[in-house]
């Protein structure tokens, strides 16, 4: 069984039957709601600890050891083996499987994440809006704010930048820049061009730090890079920095991925 924590609802997925089969229940932005929460579900599946053999948990703001230990924890009474980890790393075991390489991902917030044939990870970015997420939505929605305040358009910046939640506002308007920037908007164009850059520096950073050779599998996620025509820069831009990479187009969702983990780990 695999757990996607994401945002305001927590996809699970089973393996059974040598399939996939996946459900979405309400989550809670704080993880340490989130044991409750899947009690809750297997109060309602009947389920147990004996009749779930492994339970892989993928979620945001976890990457360190400590926290996803202190997380597996919280778990441990729900299945016989419990495993938790970045829902980054799950993207990259969903879009690449097996192969060793780098994910770029760029939604709301972006990170950039690696894995060589050994099994150690690395990453790039993931800070979060304050720190990060160059690249991201969210990034792309501010600098674009920032451009316009220069030219003295105060009061947009304004009410996003104090509304009740900033960063969701400002991501929203990614679409907007890009679409300008695709009209030929030089302002838009020059952000969506410096965004693309930071990815690319990013995804540079991972392969060298995993040594993962003269070329690089390499995949995407998150829905700004579902923008073919933003995905398409992003690529050209991985180019110029020295990173040959072998795109992959992503094999299957991350909680399938997390699912198919604990199926692995409920054979081991």
């Amino acid at each position: 069984m695999g757990a996607d924590v994401g945002g305001t609802w927590i996809r699970i997925a089973v393996w059974a039957e040598h399939r996939v089969a996946t459900t979405i229940v309400p989550a809670h932005r704080d993880l340490q709601q989130l044991a409750s929460r899947l009690r809750a579900v297997w109060r309602r599946r009947k389920w147990s600890r004996r009749r779930v053999a492994a339970l892989v948990v993928a979620s945001r703001g976890l990457w360190t050891p400590a926290e996803r230990r202190i997380l597996a924890r919280a778990l441990r009474g729900l299945a016989a083996r419990v495993h938790v980890i970045s829902d980054a790393q799950a993207a990259l075991l969903g879009a690449l499987g097996k192969r060793p390489g780098v994910l770029l991902l760029s939604g709301t917030g972006s990170i950039v994440v690696g894995r060589n044939a050994r099994g150690r990870w690395a990453r790039a970015g993931g800070l979060g809006p304050i720190l990060g997420d160059e690249g991201s939505g969210f990034w792309l929605g501010r600098e674009w704010l920032r451009a316009r305040v220069r030219d003295g358009h105060l009061l947009p910046a304004l009410r996003a930048s104090h509304g009740r939640d900033p960063v969701k506002s400002m991501a929203a308007m990614a679409r907007d820049v890009l679409a300008r920037a695709r009209r030929g908007d030089r302002r838009a164009r020059r952000i969506v061009t410096e965004g693309q850059r930071q990815l690319a520096a990013g995804a540079l950073e991972v392969a060298r730090a995993l040594q993962l050779g003269r070329t690089v599998n390499a995949s995407w996620a998150g829905s700004v890079l579902a923008d073919g025509w933003y995905r398409a820069g992003v690529i050209r831009a991985v180019a110029r920095v020295g990173l040959r990479a072998r795109w992959h187009r992503p094999a299957e969702q991350p909680v399938v991925a997390a699912a198919r983990l604990a199926a692995a780990l409920a054979r081991a």
